[in-house]
């Protein structure tokens, strides 16, 4: 698989020179996950960032009663790894899933590591990404908090269509954290007004 999908996206986060920017890709090796197979389990550490050069994958955890909630979707051209878990070795309280079948390229904890200390324009890109990510966690806890079930629906849609093929609607209404019910109430509402 060609790598250019993963320097494009690289590079609209961040400018690099081209002869620094194919140094770093070589440290991605590609993987393949099948659809339903785990990137990460539960009680594991995330050891590897991945690129999902397409495919679409899931997070999620249990409640207290052990029902799962979903936390995250990934869909294609996006970086897949569990920050905490990668970040702090720590074992992963959410486990991520591939809800179709994927393709992309992970880099080790150790080789992202290394890249960041040895490039400067890679520490630089790996700063913006740690900033991005928590912006958008951020961002769905104040969602979570400020925005009506209605609401979260309509960013979905505006945001990651893919979700509605490849997730059961059960697991987009644990991540609205709706009821199945209210999910099925909010679709054919916003139906009837188109």
């Amino acid at each position: 698989m060609d790598k250019q999908g993963l320097k494009n996206y690289i590079i609209k986060n961040l400018a690099f020179p081209d002869r620094t920017l194919d140094n770093v890709v070589e440290y991605f090796e590609e993987i393949t996950i099948l659809k339903n197979d785990f990137f990460l389990k539960e009680g594991k550490v995330n050891d590897r960032y991945f690129f999902l050069q397409s495919g679409f994958m899931r997070a999620f955890t249990h409640d207290a009663d052990g029902k799962e909630i979903t936390t995250a979707f990934y869909q294609k051209d996006s970086v897949v790894f569990e920050v905490s878990s990668f970040y702090l070795k720590t074992p992963s309280t959410e486990n991520i899933q591939a809800l179709a079948h994927c393709r992309g390229y992970a880099i080790s904890y150790e080789q992202l590591n290394l890249l960041m200390h040895t490039i400067p324009e890679f520490r630089e890109y790996g700063v913006k990404m740690l900033a991005k990510e928590y912006v958008m966690y951020k961002k769905r806890a104040l969602e979570l908090i400020n925005l009506s079930g209605e609401a979260r629906y309509e960013n979905l849609i505006a945001n990651n269509k893919e979700v509605f093929k490849h997730a059961q609607l059960k697991q987009i209404a644990s991540y609205l954290n709706i009821t199945d019910t209210s999910l099925s109430r909010i679709r054919r509402k916003l139906s009837m007004n188109k």
